[in-house]
């Protein structure tokens, strides 16, 4: 079987202000991409992403499109400049990534992928409100052990085990004061590391699942298309080709799991033996380090970057 590349797109938690200003100032594919987010969105998106401040960057109705269109922006000068053929493609996103992983793919055009993205984040935003709650990241402690600890902070609310990212890193959200109990008796059972993150709600738990089912209404009015390369899934880490499963599991993309750590191993179990992260940052490459070093990564989100992923794909 020949050699694949595997895309991967970031998610939320990857932005900064500033990125793919380079993008837009150099290249005409980037300069529309965030043009057409300003005219889907009806505000200056560019100017946030570009300007900030930071604190209005972070917030989630904000965030999302802006890593979202970012990603897209890179996505297409790469793809130019790269020649990189469909049949040659595996794609996965991490989170908000999976909505720029099936962009890219052709399953909805960018001015759906900015009116879906938007509504997901005002949709995850408001669950967060009414039912706020928080994240922390494990590291260094068994799956298990994890699974055990939130069981037996039950009794003070929802925790559960939300993003299994790679060998040792594993990430909880729910309720705050549970979470809170959860990090004090990790630390107590060893784990190297168990911090709570500055995030603005219990993401993909199932605190979640109000977000979920206004999800599901606003997928409804939308025809996705057969993706032209396959995109493996955040919430089972299988591939899928056919549009019609799509809406499904990004409903249920919002209130589970993120399998990372699966995706990637599936995307190397089809051959995929060079990985390009396309959008701001470099998370995923760090990530797939840890769980295969063998495989080649590049990231495109500047001129630089750009140069050095056209040349490792060719």
């Amino acid at each position: 079987m020949a050699s694949k590349t595997g895309l991967l797109f970031p998610g939320q938690g990857a932005q900064a202000v500033g990125m793919g200003k380079e993008l837009y100032e150099n290249f005409p594919e980037a300069r529309h991409a965030f043009d057409t987010a300003n005219s889907v969105l009806g505000f200056d998106i560019t100017k946030i992403i570009f300007e900030g401040p930071d604190e209005v960057l972070r917030q989630t109705q904000y965030t999302q499109p802006a890593v979202f269109v970012t990603s897209i922006a890179a996505y297409r000068v790469f793809s130019s400049a790269s020649g990189l053929l469909p049949e040659n493609c595996i794609a996965a996103g991490h989170s908000l990534g999976e909505y720029s992983a099936l962009c890219a793919a052709g399953v909805f055009s960018l001015e759906e992928g900015l009116e879906l993205v938007k509504a997901r984040g005002e949709y995850i935003q408001k669950a967060s409100d009414s039912t706020p709650g928080t994240m922390a990241a494990v590291i260094g402690l068994e799956t298990a052990k994890i699974a055990e600890i939130c069981a037996a902070v039950k009794d003070k609310g929802v925790c559960e085990a939300v993003n299994f990212n790679s060998p040792g890193q594993v990430v909880i959200a729910g309720a705050t004061v549970a979470v809170d109990a959860a990090v004090k008796l990790c630390q107590e059972a060893g784990a190297a590391k168990a911090i709570m993150l500055n995030v603005s709600g219990p993401f993909h738990s199932s605190l979640m699942t109000p977000a979920s089912i206004m999800m599901r209404e606003k997928l409804a009015a939308y025809s996705l298309r057969p993706p032209v390369f396959p995109v493996i899934t955040n919430c089972d880490a299988s591939p899928v080709t056919d549009g019609s499963l799509l809406a499904d599991k990004l409903v249920r993309q919002i209130n589970s799991p993120v399998l990372w750590e699966d995706t990637i191993r599936r995307m190397i179990s089809m051959n995929a033996d060079t990985f390009i992260e396309i959008g701001p940052g470099r998370v995923l490459s760090g990530l797939l380090r840890r769980i295969d070093k063998t495989k080649k990564s590049y990231n495109v989100e500047d001129k630089s970057s750009l140069d050095k992923a056209v040349t490792g794909v060719r």
